[in-house]
């Protein structure tokens, strides 16, 4: 596994910049830096192969695209056999409404975040769930608002 380079000024504020702006023009993004297109080109490349930058994408307004309607569920398992685990991790991908799942610890397996159009929507949805095999619990709680929602800081 190769070592990676500690993260100099530059690169912290390249990370900072293209958190903030993804679509940066690269002279843009070299021009706020203070370095020139070459050196900038070559850092940004460095960052993306050691895994700092993992891919570049566009935030969405989920009310408008999916629905008003956010809630959070976390899902126990009847088992936590590597099957079971699988299993599951595999049907909730084809659940459309679901936008993140974790694997957790404490009194559940997993957690996951589901926008959907209304109450209606919310229950096919759920049935949609529960027929994942081996679903031994889950439990609902709806978002009334959000209060943060941020990336990570660069420091």
């Amino acid at each position: 596994m190769a070592t990676k380079a500690k993260l100099d000024a530059f690169d912290t504020r390249i990370l900072q910049i293209l958190t903030n702006n993804g679509r940066i023009s690269w002279r843009d993004l070299a021009d706020e830096i203070g370095l020139s297109l070459t050196p900038t080109l070559r850092r940004v490349r460095r960052l993306e192969t050691e895994g700092y930058v993992l891919g570049y994408t566009t935030r969405l307004n989920e009310r408008r695209l999916s629905g008003a309607i956010e809630a959070m569920i976390s899902i126990t398992l009847d088992r936590q056999s590597d099957e079971a685990l699988t299993i599951f991790e595999r049907n909730i991908q084809d659940v459309e409404e679901v936008t993140d799942c974790y694997q957790m610890t404490g009194d559940y397996d997993y957690l996951v975040r589901v926008v959907v159009n209304d109450l209606e929507h919310y229950q096919a949805m759920l049935g949609t769930l529960s027929r994942i095999p081996m679903l031994s619990r889950i439990n609902s709680s709806f978002v009334l608002k959000t209060v943060l929602r941020r990336p990570v800081k660069v420091t």
